[in-house]
C-alpha cells in the first residue's frame, strides 16, 4: 500500500482493533481476550499491537508525513469537554495546538491528532467506553490482553533501565519527526499559570527531522503518559474542577465570558455559563478500569524510583543529567498527583459499600507506599516484622499529605458504614491499618501536619498565591516555580493548591479523627463479639440436629425464634478469618494512635454489656422505657447493618400460634377442643394441685403452668402490658400434632413389637418413662421452670 492508501485506512483500522467511541463497534474486544480462553488470537493480537509490532511501525511510518487524524472533542472526559466547549483552553499541553472547528459549517469540535496520539487516544479511551462487551466466561482483568499491552506500553516507554526505544524509521538518514507546531483555529483562554510561556516552551520543545533523539523520547514519554492520565483520570463533577483553579486564573475566564457578552449583547455567554454549570458527568469507573489505574501507579513509582542519584556537584549535574532522568524526577507531581487525588476522592464518596471496595483500596494503598517498587529490596527475614519506612520518603509524605490524611479519614467515614463480621470488609480494614502501622510512617505524618500548621511569618501572602496553583498539569518542558526549600511553604502550597486557600484542614492525629478511629475500635469490638456469637450459634445448631431435620424443622421452630444469619454464605472458616483481620486490625490501629489498654478494656466491657448470661446474644442499643424498650440511635445502626439484632419471638398464648409447617392442621385444631374441654373441667382442681407446696405441687406447676415470658422479654421490644399476661395452670396437647413427635411415637410402637410388645404394653412404658424423666427434672429445676414439648 502507498502512504496515501495507508493514511485512509488507518482510523478505520484503529476503530476496528479497539471499537468505535460509541461503543457500538466492539472490535476486537481486547479487555476480554485471554490466553487461556483464545490463546491464537490472544497471541496475535499481542504480536500485531507490539510497540515493535506491525501497527506501531504503520503509526511511525504515517507519523513521518505528518498526517493528521480527527479526533471528536464530545467523546473527551467530561471537564475537559466541557472547557473546550466554553472555548476555555486546559491546562494540559496535550490539547494546545489541537482544538479546530470543523470544515464547511459541520458541527461540533475536533482534535487534530498525529498519529501516535490517535492510536494512543483510541487504546486508552477504549477502557471507558467498551462497558457492555458481551462476555461469554468469566474474564480475570489482570490478563487480559488488554491489561498486558498497558504493562507492555509502560515499560516501553517509561521504561526503569535504559532508555526508550527509538522508533523504527522508514529514511536511515532522519528521525520520525514530532507533530509541528500549528497555531490555534480558534481564540482560547488558557487555564495555565503562564500561558503564554507555557505554550512558546510547548511549541519550542517539539523537535524536528533533524532534532535530538533525546527530546524526541520524551515527547512519546511525556504523550503516552498525559493520554493515559487525561482519559483515566480526568473524570469528576464540574464543581470539584473548578474548585481546582486558581482565582487568578478563574477571573480571567470572567474577563474572557464578559468581552464574548459585550460582543453578542449577553445571550452566547449566558447560554455557555448555563452550560457549563449544568454540566455534571455521571462517571461511575469499574473495577478493571480501577485494577489498570494501578498498574499505572505502580509503574510510575517503578520509574521514578529508578532515578540514578544525583552527583554532588549542582554544574556536573546540570550538564550530565538526560531527559529522561529529568522526566522521572517531576512525573508523579506534575502529572499524576493532582488528577488522582480527585480521583480517589471520587470513588471513596461514590463506590458502593461492598467488597469491590478492594480494588480501590489497593490503588490507593499502592500509590501510598513508593517504598514498595524501590530498586533496593528489603532484607528478608524469619519473622513477619513491618519494615520501618526510611527518612527519605519524608519529603514524598509530605508533598502528598492529603493523600495519607484526608482520605484516611474518608475510609474511616465508610468503614462505620459497614459490617465488619464479613471477612472482606475485616480484610481491608486490616489491610489499612497495617500499612499505616509500618514503624515510622506516622510520625511521618504527623510532622507533615506540624509543618502545615505552622504560622506563617516569613511567606509573602501574594507570593504564596502564586506558588498555591502551580501547573501541574502542563507539559514537563513548560516554565517550572522557582525551587522553595521551606519544607512548611510546599506543605501548605500542596494542600491549597488541591483544596483551595479556604480549606478547613482536619488533622488525622487531632481530636475528631481520634474520636472516630475510637468508634471504629468499638465497632471492631462489635463485630467479633457478633462473629462470636455466630460462630457459637451455629455450633449449637449443628449439635442438636437430629433425623428429623430432613423434615425442615429443628428444635429452635418450636418456640418461634428467628435463627436465620449469615454463616450459611460464610462459613466458620471465614469466621475465624474475621476474627483474626479485627485482631490485628485493633492491634495496628492502637500503635498509629497510641490508644492505651485501659481505653481498649473499658470498650470491651461496653460491647460486653449487652449480652445475656451466656455471653451469646447481644441486643441492639437501647433503653427502657414505660412502654417497653425503646431503640437509640446507635441501636438502628446496629440493626440496619445486621450487628445485632431482637430475637423475634412469639409471645402471645401458645395455644393461639398459628398452625406450623411441621404440625398437623386437623390435630392441632382437634387436641386444642380436647384441650380446652378440660381445661374448663378441671380448672379448679389444678389449680388447688398447684397451689400446693410440696413434692405434688412442684411436679403439677412443672407441666400445668405456662411461662411469664421473662426470659424472653429482653430479646424482643414487646410492650409490658403484653408480656404481664399469665393463663394459670392448663393442660396442653398440641405437642402431640408435631410430625415428628408422630414419627417418633410410630417408631418406638415399631420397635417395641420386634420384642413382641402391644401397643398397650408400649404406651404403658412410655408413661412410666416419662414419669420417671419429670420426677427427675422436678427436682433438679429451681423455682418454676416452663415446660416446652
Amino acid at each position: 500500500f502507498s502512504l496515501k492508501e495507508l493514511h485512509g485506512i488507518f482510523p478505520w483500522l484503529v476503530e476496528s482493533i479497539f471499537g468505535s467511541l460509541d461503543g457500538i463497534i466492539v472490535g476486537w474486544n481486547l479487555r476480554c481476550l485471554q490466553g487461556r480462553t483464545n490463546p491464537t488470537e490472544y497471541s496475535v493480537a499481542l504480536d500485531f499491537l507490539d510497540p515493535s509490532g506491525p501497527m506501531m511501525k504503520l503509526v511511525y511510518k504515517l507519523q513521518a508525513e505528518e498526517y493528521r487524524y480527527d479526533f471528536p472533542v464530545s467523546y473527551l472526559p467530561g471537564p475537559v469537554k466541557a472547557s473546550i466547549q466554553e472555548q476555555v483552553l486546559p491546562e494540559c499541553s496535550l490539547y494546545h495546538n489541537k482544538v479546530q472547528f470543523p470544515s464547511s459549517g459541520g458541527l461540533g469540535l475536533n482534535l487534530a491528532l498525529n498519529p501516535f496520539e490517535y492510536y494512543m487516544f483510541y487504546f486508552a479511551i477504549s477502557l471507558i467506553t467498551q462497558k457492555n462487551s458481551p462476555v461469554t466466561h468469566h474474564v480475570s482483568p489482570s490478563n487480559s490482553a488488554y491489561f498486558i499491552l498497558v504493562d507492555t506500553y509502560l515499560k516501553c516507554f517509561l521504561p526503569t533501565e535504559g532508555s526508550v526505544l527509538p522508533p523504527p524509521s522508514s529514511n536511515p538518514g532522519g528521525a520520525i519527526p514530532s507533530p509541528t507546531p500549528r497555531s490555534p483555529a480558534v481564540p482560547f483562554t488558557s487555564y495555565g499559570m503562564h500561558h503564554t510561556s507555557l505554550l512558546k516552551r510547548h511549541l519550542a520543545h517539539q523537535p524536528s527531522v533533524n532534532a535530538d533523539p533525546a527530546s524526541q523520547e520524551i515527547w512519546r514519554s511525556e504523550t503516552l503518559l498525559q493520554i493515559f492520565v487525561e482519559m483515566w483520570l480526568h473524570h469528576y463533577s464540574l464543581e470539584m474542577y473548578q474548585k481546582m483553579q486558581s482565582p487568578h486564573v478563574k477571573l480571567e475566564v470572567l474577563h474572557y465570558r464578559l468581552s464574548i457578552s459585550s460582543k453578542h449583547h449577553g445571550s452566547p455567554a449566558q447560554s455557555s455559563y448555563q452550560a457549563l454549570h449544568a454540566y455534571q458527568e455521571s462517571f461511575k469507573p469499574t473495577e478493571e478500569h480501577v485494577l489498570v489505574v494501578r498498574l499505572l501507579v505502580k509503574h510510575l513509582h517503578a520509574f521514578s524510583n529508578s532515578l540514578k542519584p544525583e552527583p554532588l556537584s549542582p554544574s556536573a549535574h546540570s550538564h550530565t543529567a538526560s531527559p529522561l532522568e529529568e522526566f522521572k524526577r517531576v512525573v508523579i507531581p506534575r502529572f499524576v498527583q493532582e488528577k488522582l487525588y480527585i480521583f480517589l476522592q471520587h470513588c471513596f464518596g461514590h463506590w458502593p459499600l461492598d467488597a469491590s471496595f478492594r480494588a480501590v483500596l489497593e490503588m490507593w494503598l499502592s500509590y501510598l507506599q513508593p517504598w514498595r517498587y524501590a530498586p533496593e529490596k528489603p532484607p528478608q527475614s524469619a519473622e513477619p516484622l513491618l519494615r520501618s519506612v526510611s527518612e527519605k520518603w519524608a519529603a514524598f509524605i509530605q508533598e502528598n499529605l492529603l493523600m495519607y490524611t484526608k482520605l484516611f479519614v474518608g475510609f474511616l467515614n465508610r468503614a462505620l458504614r459497614t459490617d465488619l463480621v464479613s471477612p472482606k470488609n475485616a480484610l481491608m480494614v486490616f489491610r489499612v491499618a497495617k500499612v499505616f502501622a509500618q514503624p515510622n510512617l506516622a510520625e511521618m505524618i504527623l510532622k507533615g501536619e506540624q509543618l502545615f500548621l505552622e504560622p506563617e511569618l516569613v511567606i509573602p501572602h501574594r507570593q504564596h498565591r502564586l506558588f498555591m496553583t502551580p501547573t501541574l498539569g502542563g507539559s514537563f518542558f513548560s516554565s517550572w516555580p522557582p525551587t522553595i526549600t521551606d519544607a512548611s511553604f510546599k506543605v501548605k502550597s500542596h494542600v491549597y493548591s488541591l483544596e483551595g486557600q479556604d480549606f478547613q484542614y482536619k488533622q488525622m492525629f487531632g481530636t475528631e479523627v481520634r474520636n472516630l478511629v475510637l468508634k471504629l475500635a468499638q465497632l471492631i469490638c462489635q463485630a467479633q463479639q457478633t462473629a462470636k456469637s455466630l460462630s457459637d450459634h451455629s455450633a449449637e445448631t449443628m449439635a442438636s440436629q437430629s433425623f428429623f431435620s430432613w423434615f425442615r424443622f429443628t428444635p429452635s421452630e418450636m418456640n418461634g425464634s428467628y435463627t436465620g444469619n449469615d454463616l450459611d454464605e460464610i462459613g466458620q472458616d471465614s469466621i475465624k478469618k474475621t476474627d483474626e483481620y479485627l485482631e490485628k486490625a485493633l492491634e495496628y490501629l492502637c500503635q498509629i494512635f497510641k490508644l492505651n489498654e485501659a481505653q481498649l478494656t473499658q470498650m470491651m466491657m461496653k460491647c460486653g454489656t449487652a449480652q445475656d448470661e451466656n455471653g451469646k446474644k447481644q441486643l441492639p442499643d437501647c433503653i427502657e422505657s414505660e412502654d417497653g424498650l425503646i431503640l437509640t440511635p446507635l441501636g438502628r445502626y446496629q440493626i440496619i447493618n445486621g450487628l445485632r439484632r431482637f430475637e423475634v419471638q412469639y409471645q402471645g398464648d401458645t395455644e393461639l400460634q398459628p398452625i406450623r409447617s411441621y404440625e398437623n392442621a386437623t390435630l392441632v385444631r382437634l387436641l386444642f377442643r380436647l384441650s380446652s374441654v378440660l381445661n374448663e373441667r378441671f380448672a379448679d382442681q389444678m389449680d388447688v394441685l398447684c397451689s400446693r407446696e410440696d413434692f405434688v405441687g412442684r411436679l403439677c406447676r412443672y407441666h400445668l403452668t405456662n411461662p411469664h415470658l421473662i426470659q424472653k422479654i429482653r430479646y424482643s421490644p414487646a410492650v409490658k402490658d403484653r408480656t404481664s399476661q399469665n393463663w394459670g395452670p392448663r393442660i396442653s396437647l398440641r405437642f402431640l400434632a408435631s410430625y415428628r413427635i408422630l414419627i417418633s411415637l410410630l417408631m418406638i410402637y415399631f420397635i417395641a413389637s420386634w420384642f413382641y410388645v402391644g401397643p398397650v404394653g408400649c404406651t404403658f412404658v412410655i408413661l412410666i418413662g416419662y414419669f420417671l424423666y419429670a420426677v427427675i427434672m422436678t427436682f433438679i429445676s429451681e423455682g418454676w421452670k416452663p415446660h416446652e414439648h
